[in-house]
């Protein structure tokens, strides 16, 4: 059961929005709502998403974080999260992106998925994912964390309340330049070597995302059924990261190389 006002909800979506806009880090929520649930985190994205969308922005897609175990372990929460992708989030590859306008920034490996049909319910499957799938991508994603993953005072870890509440870290996203058809790829099998300045930090395979990266959209649609919320036609969808995240300073340039899926990057300045 929610335990949240509307009125608490909102304070807290303007914490978010406050702590992103200024570039200081603030509590993780459950610290002073320990009892907050996943209805509650949920609210509190929509209504964060909503003050963007007030301001201008669209939403382009959604994103599953935490699918695989690399993950979770990197950041001590034990099951997914989910967030909203927004048009200002995009960067083109090989962009240079300022590393101060996001708060503790790392990189991510992941596989996107361009839907061009809609995606709902609580059966989803792998096959039906692969029909309303139009190309499948190479992508990077830029994580942030507008709330502390440990907090500097009491060493306590933030839960996945906490990262939902936080729009799962969304905060970029780097397409390749060329989609592929998902039936003509084991993508299980599809794998990226995670460069930074020239040395190796991650390698890893798609089948860490539960399988099959396929079933990382399946997860997202089953769970956005409980509120009510479908993938649609058009929507840009990560799949999750099948390597831990590499922190980004500035001055640092990342490279991923997909093998036959073709290199993808991104300077942080």
């Amino acid at each position: 059961m929610p335990i949240l006002t509307d009125e608490q909800v909102r304070e807290a979506a303007e914490r978010f929005d406050e702590a992103e806009r200024i570039r200081r880090q603030v509590r993780p929520l459950t610290f002073d709502y320990p009892d907050m649930d996943m209805i509650d985190a949920h609210a509190v994205q929509d209504a964060w998403v909503g003050m963007k969308l007030a301001r201008g922005a669209r939403i382009r897609g959604r994103k599953i974080g935490l699918t695989s175990r690399a993950m979770q372990r990197a950041m001590n929460i034990d099951e997914p999260d989910y967030g909203t992708l927004l048009d200002d989030m995009f960067f083109d590859d090989d962009a240079e992106i300022e590393a101060a306008a996001f708060l503790d920034p790392r990189v991510e490996v992941e596989i996107a998925f361009a839907l061009n049909a809609p995606l709902a319910g609580e059966d989803v499957s792998v096959e039906d994912v692969l029909g309303a799938t139009e190309a499948v991508y190479p992508s990077l994603e830029l994580i942030a964390a507008r709330s502390y993953r440990v907090d500097p005072e009491s060493g306590k870890t933030r839960t996945v309340v906490d990262t939902i509440a936080d729009n799962a870290a969304s905060a970029g996203v780097v397409l390749g330049r060329k989609g592929f058809d998902p039936g003509e790829l084991d993508l299980p099998w599809c794998g990226a070597a995670l460069y930074c300045n020239g040395e190796v930090e991650e390698t890893g395979l798609a089948s860490a995302v539960m399988g099959h990266p396929a079933n990382g959209v399946c997860w997202l649609a089953r769970r956005f059924a409980a509120h009510g919320i479908g993938l649609q036609g058009g929507d840009v969808i990560l799949s999750g990261s099948f390597t831990r995240p590499v922190a980004a300073r500035a001055g640092d340039d990342f490279l991923a190389d997909f093998g036959p899926l073709g290199r993808i990057g991104c300077r942080f300045v």
